[in-house]
C-alpha cells in the first residue's frame, strides 16, 4: 500500500468555482442543551434541565453545509414534510448560501433527530420519520434533470430515509453528462450505486455488503472486487482512528488519521464526501481530495454534533 504526502503539504485550491450539487435525505439535527443535578422521583433516569436549544441541518442538509463552508456554490434536492421542521430546514438552508429545492410532501414528517446533550455528553436522541410519497420524489427527478447541467459534481447522500428512490436513473443521467457521482451509501444492497465515481463507506458499512476481513491484503481484495462489479472509479473507505483508503485502479492510497482529541464522530462522513467532492470540483486528484477530506474529518471530529470544517480552519494546517 501507497502512502502520500503528507496532508500538511498540500497545498487548498480555489473553491470558489466549484458547483455542487447534493441529492438524499435530509433531516433536521436539533439539539437540547441543559444540566443534570438530579434524579427523577417518577423513575430512576436522569432530569435534564434545558437551557438553550438549537438546530442544524442534517443528513444531505449537513452535506451541503459543509460544501458551502468550503466555498463551493451549492445546491440541494430533498423531501420535507409541510411541517415545522421541514420549515426551520428551509430557513437554516438559505442562511447558509444553500440553493434548496425542498420538495414538500403534505404525507411526510420530516426527519428530525432530537439530541438532549448535558455537560458535552449525549444523554438521548429521539428520532422522528416516515417515508416520502412516490409522485413528490418523481417532481425532484425531474428538477434533478434540469440541474444537473449547473453542477460539476454529484453528491447521493442516502440515509436510507427513501428519498433516493430513483439513485439508479440519477446516476445514469449525471454520468451520461460526464458528471463525476459521489455517493454515501447504506444497506447492504450497493447494486443500486452500480456506474457512481466513488462510494465512501465506512468499515462497519463496508463489512456488512463484502463480509469480514482478516488481513489488509483481504480488505483490499474484497474492496477492489467490489469496484469491479459496480463499476466504480474509487472505493474510499473511511476508517475512523485508522484514517482512509482509497482504492482504485492503480490500487490503495492510505492517509493516517491526524493525531487529536476526538469529540463527537456524527456527521464526519458529510464532511468526508463533501470535501471530497469540492475538491474535485476545484481540480484536484481523487488522491489528493482524499488528503484534504481527512484533514477535514480531523477538524469536525473535534467538535460537538454535526459541523463543518472551513477554508480558514484547512489552511490554518498547511
Amino acid at each position: 500500500m501507497s502512502t502520500p504526502p503528507s496532508a500538511t503539504d498540500m497545498n487548498i485550491p480555489d473553491t470558489t468555482q466549484a458547483r455542487i450539487l447534493i441529492v438524499g435525505d435530509v433531516m433536521l439535527d436539533r439539539y437540547w442543551f441543559g444540566d443534570v443535578a438530579r434524579i427523577s422521583p417518577e423513575a430512576p433516569v436522569a432530569v435534564a434541565k434545558i437551557e438553550r436549544t438549537e438546530d442544524r441541518p442534517g443528513g444531505a442538509g449537513n452535506v451541503a453545509r459543509n460544501c458551502a463552508a468550503l466555498g463551493a456554490r451549492t445546491g440541494l434536492l430533498s423531501v420535507v414534510g409541510a411541517d415545522e421542521p421541514g420549515q426551520a430546514l428551509a430557513r437554516l438552508l438559505l442562511a447558509a448560501g444553500i440553493d434548496a429545492g425542498l420538495h414538500e410532501d403534505a404525507q411526510l414528517s420530516t426527519t428530525v433527530k432530537l439530541r438532549v446533550v448535558a455537560r458535552q455528553q449525549q444523554l438521548l436522541r429521539i428520532d422522528f420519520e416516515n417515508a416520502p410519497d412516490h409522485e413528490v420524489l418523481k417532481a425532484k427527478l425531474a428538477e434533478f434533470k434540469q440541474r444537473l447541467a449547473d453542477c460539476d459534481v454529484v453528491i447521493l447522500s442516502d440515509y436510507g430515509k427513501g428519498g433516493l428512490t430513483h439513485i439508479t436513473e440519477m446516476i445514469r443521467l449525471a454520468r451520461q453528462q460526464g458528471k463525476p457521482v459521489l455517493v454515501d451509501p447504506k444497506g447492504d444492497d450497493y447494486s443500486r450505486y452500480a456506474g457512481a465515481s466513488v462510494i465512501t463507506p465506512n468499515r462497519t458499512e463496508l463489512r456488512d455488503v463484502v463480509g469480514r476481513w482478516s488481513s489488509e491484503a483481504e480488505l483490499a481484495a474484497k474492496a477492489q472486487q467490489l469496484r469491479s462489479d459496480l463499476g466504480l472509479e474509487a472505493v474510499l473507505l473511511t476508517r475512523s482512528e485508522e484514517g482512509m483508503t482509497l482504492y482504485t485502479d492503480a490500487g490503495a492510497s492510505h492517509e493516517a488519521a491526524l493525531a487529536r482529541e476526538v469529540f463527537d464522530v456524527s456527521g464526519a462522513g458529510d464532511t468526508v464526501i463533501a470535501t471530497l467532492a469540492v475538491m474535485l470540483a476545484s481540480g484536484c486528484t481523487l488522491v489528493e481530495a482524499m488528503e484534504i477530506a481527512n484533514r477535514a474529518a480531523g477538524i469536525v471530529v473535534a467538535k460537538l454534533g454535526t459541523a463543518t470544517c472551513t477554508l480558514a480552519e484547512l489552511r490554518a494546517q498547511q
